[in-house]
């Protein structure tokens, strides 16, 4: 059975989650400081970490930060109704998702067992994947090529690092300091050119409408995620 890590003050909330995702036979424990979230976590393995950005003292963005100093868990971020500012910069700091309060349970819990079964299907044993299949795109890491319904293409490196990650990462924002320090293992320096130059060059390869991306979309002002409705 998979499990959750709730790390919010708000207990009643905490409770109602646990509840509501025990239907989906995923268990949750609860922490309701980012310190003892923390500590919970090196005693216990989980598949998802659930952090709400306000709490007192170690709050959402302290704890982010440690989580990532050790640990590439998916983690969905509660934040405030239109805090744009937190939205980013929890993605920025390694949040895989986010959800204003307040908002409905049924999203709560796709969101939550979309990102447990994007993990859970990402971090297999060394050996076991070989590829990645999707609708009408197949990305095959041997060869570093592509079938899709344009035909079958072997990447040049960039464009085939570029779209592995997004595909690793599906249905996450990853911003272009992600990508690009990622990709081309460089400090970002504020130049879009190179990355938009290579999206569009695979946007014309993989995407049957470029113009009306299937797989790569465009987060305004923030970077790019691939689809995770493919």
């Amino acid at each position: 059975m998979n499990n959750v890590l709730i790390i919010d003050d708000d207990r009643a909330l905490c409770a109602l989650i646990k509840q509501s995702i025990l239907q989906e036979c995923i268990e949750a424990d609860c922490c309701y400081s980012g310190k003892s979230g923390l500590l919970q976590l090196k005693e216990k393995e989980y598949q998802l970490v659930i952090l709400d950005v306000m709490m007192p003292g170690f709050d959402g963005f302290e704890t982010l930060e440690q989580i990532r100093q050790e640990s590439s868990l998916p983690i969905l971020m509660f934040t405030s109704k239109n805090d744009s500012a937190s939205k980013v910069r929890g993605l920025r700091a390694g949040a895989d998702d986010y959800l204003t309060k307040p908002f409905d349970m049924d999203e709560l819990i796709a969101r939550i067992v979309s990102l447990i079964r994007r993990y859970t299907r990402f971090n297999q044993k060394d050996g076991q994947t070989q590829r990645f299949e999707f609708d009408g795109l197949t990305i095959d890491f041997n060869s570093r090529s592509i079938v899709t319904i344009n035909g079958e293409f072997e990447l040049p490196p960039k464009e085939f690092d570029l779209l592995l990650f997004l595909a690793k990462n599906q249905g996450k924002i990853l911003t272009k300091q992600q990508i690009y320090e990622k990709v081309w293992g460089e400090e970002y320096v504020y130049d879009d050119s190179n990355i938009m130059a290579i999206i569009s060059r695979l946007r014309k390869k993989i995407e049957e409408n470029p113009g009306s991306p299937k797989y790569i979309q465009t987060v305004k002002g923030i970077g790019y995620r691939f689809s995770k409705e493919v």
